[in-house]
Order: structure tokens, then C-alpha cells, then sequence
């Protein structure tokens, strides 16, 4: 019995560790279950796995407005020297 409270229980420390590894990679059959027994008597980790999200998405836009920032000074190069070899 001891063992099955093992498996089917999780710690608040290997559960957020299993929140942040579902936002990159497929969780097995046993961890999905894992987690989710451990969020229906853990509210402080379903806050953590809302939190995560929502820190996931805005890091991740983050990123696209700094390459896309990127891209369009690379354009503006790209055009300047394309005028002044015109304007020569």
C-alpha cells in the first residue's frame, strides 16, 4: 500500500518539475496521472502550472518582437544600401 501512495503521490517539488517538463515534452501515461492526482489536493501547484503558462507565453513573445526587431534593422541595411548603390 505504502509503495501505491508512492507512485500515485507526488511531492510539490517532482510535480512542478513535471508542470515545466509538460511545457516542452509529452508527459508518459504515469506522469500525466501523477500530476494530476497531485493538482486535485494541491491547489499552490495549479497556480504554479497557470503562472508557468502564462510566463511561458510572454517569454516566448519576448523573443519573436526581439528577432522580429532584428530582422527588420537587417532590412533597413538592406534597403539603405540598396538606395545610395541607386543613388550613385
Amino acid at each position: 500500500m505504502k509503495k501505491l501512495m508512492h507512485i500515485l503521490f507526488l511531492s510539490c517539488l517532482k510535480a512542478t518539475e513535471l508542470i515545466e517538463k509538460k511545457l516542452y515534452f509529452n508527459l508518459t501515461i504515469i506522469e500525466r496521472l501523477q500530476l494530476r492526482m497531485h493538482k486535485i489536493m494541491c491547489d499552490a501547484c495549479t497556480r504554479y502550472e497557470k503562472q508557468s503558462i502564462i510566463l511561458d507565453k510572454g517569454l516566448s513573445s519576448i523573443k519573436e518582437s526581439e528577432r522580429d526587431e532584428k530582422e527588420l534593422e537587417h532590412l533597413k541595411k538592406i534597403i539603405i544600401h540598396k538606395l545610395e548603390k541607386t543613388g550613385s
